[in-house]
């Protein structure tokens, strides 16, 4: 089977392998085990792969490359409507060439995709709509836009949408879906967490305004200066980080919250294991991977009910959901922390959970849709 792929993300040629965004391509090689050549059509850089790429375990993999596009300011999308002809037409030769199609949304590279598509009524298609799927939540014309057509049967045939969480009004193509980035070999005996060397924080994700990473240092901050023995890690990188280190210079607050960068999965792994909360204030998600991620390590998650995220977190039962007032989240934090016995208990449901939403589930569910729509 010949798999074409249609996807913003950036790809880069090392060691005579592609590297690309770890947990995208952690889950594009489950796809790939079951076909025999995967062609990607997608930007590329000429860089040395970060500590959180991955590198495609196809043997057979084959590169398009297509201009990186944004319509972020007048320049970007002049620039953009230049390269749509040059897009569109690499889009076109990897979907007939293919046995299946396969788009990345929501994106840029997305939304020319999922109107290529349309000439391609008979092939088998499949898309993953990594963001939010709500039909109520404000998000760009270009997603709502993509939303229309992927959820419209007319103009898309023969293919499954696999949205997060399930929504009242979907098309007959919208298939509720998970993912996941541990197997159930990686399951471990864990003890409960203590506070008595301290309560560890954690933010894994983009340093970007979309994630609200100044509020996760405020609210470290606050309990700080209110006696509470807290640290906080970041793991990521992104445009805030400038702002981020210039905030914690002036308030001195680098003994306890510390800028870790891109690290290596395993390295984020064991700061899991060691964390008490993960904090993830986003203003949007699909499927937040890290929350899913420390769940699975006990740690409880802290976030924005956003998306299919108060679903993940059992309403508060697994995790507190974050209101954004300073004072109320404060209020909510410290009741938790005093509460050893409620943040024990919340801990436990988070792990079993989380741990239900294996690879090995997720393999499974992925050979289904495979041989469902060729």
């Amino acid at each position: 089977m010949r798999f074409a792929i249609i996807t913003h993300v950036t790809h880069k040629f090392h060691d005579d392998q592609y590297f690309a965004y770890g947990p995208y391509v952690r889950e594009m090689n489950v796809w790939g085990e079951f076909v025999d050549t995967i062609e990607i059509v997608g930007p590329s850089a000429n860089q040395i792969p970060d500590p959180i790429d991955l590198a495609y375990q196809n043997p057979n993999v084959l590169l398009s490359e297509i201009p990186a596009v944004d319509l972020l300011g007048s320049r970007s999308i002049v620039r953009a409507l230049l390269s749509f002809p040059i897009i569109a037409f690499r889009i076109f030769r990897a979907m007939a060439k293919a046995d299946h199609i396969h788009l990345r949304c929501p994106g840029n590279i997305g939304l020319i995709g999922c109107l290529v598509q349309i000439l391609f009524p008979s092939k088998p298609k499949t898309a993953k709509y990594a963001g939010n799927w709500d039909p109520e939540s404000p998000q760009p014309w270009s997603y709502r836009l993509q939303k229309w057509i992927l959820g419209n049967t007319f103009l898309t045939r023969n293919m499954k949408v696999l949205v997060y969480g399930e929504w009242p009004g979907s098309s007959k193509n919208i298939v509720p879906f998970f993912t996941a980035t541990y197997r159930e070999s990686d399951k471990e005996k864990l003890s409960p967490r203590t506070f008595e060397n301290g309560i560890r924080f954690l933010f894994a994700g983009s340093l970007a305004s979309g994630k609200r990473p100044m509020y996760a240092v405020r609210l470290i901050e606050n309990l700080k200066n209110s006696g509470y023995d807290v640290s906080l890690d970041f793991f990521g990188e992104g445009k805030l980080r400038d702002e981020l280190e210039r905030y914690i210079s002036d308030k001195h607050l680098s003994e306890f919250i510390i800028l870790k960068g891109n690290r290596p999965e395993q390295e984020i792994r064991k700061a899991y294991k060691q964390s008490h909360f993960l904090i993830l204030p986003s203003k949007s998600e699909g499927w937040p991977k890290v929350v899913a991620e420390a769940m699975f390590w006990s740690a409880v998650p802290l976030c924005t009910p956003i998306s299919c995220v108060s679903w993940m977190l059992g309403k508060g039962e697994r995790g507190a959901l974050l209101s954004l007032d300073p004072e109320n989240d404060q209020q909510i934090l410290k009741k938790l922390i005093d509460d050893r016995l409620r943040f024990e208990k919340m801990a436990l449901s988070a792990r079993e959970w989380s741990q239900q939403y294996t690879l090995d589930l997720f393999r499974i569910e992925i050979k289904k849709l495979l041989q469902d729509v060729r």
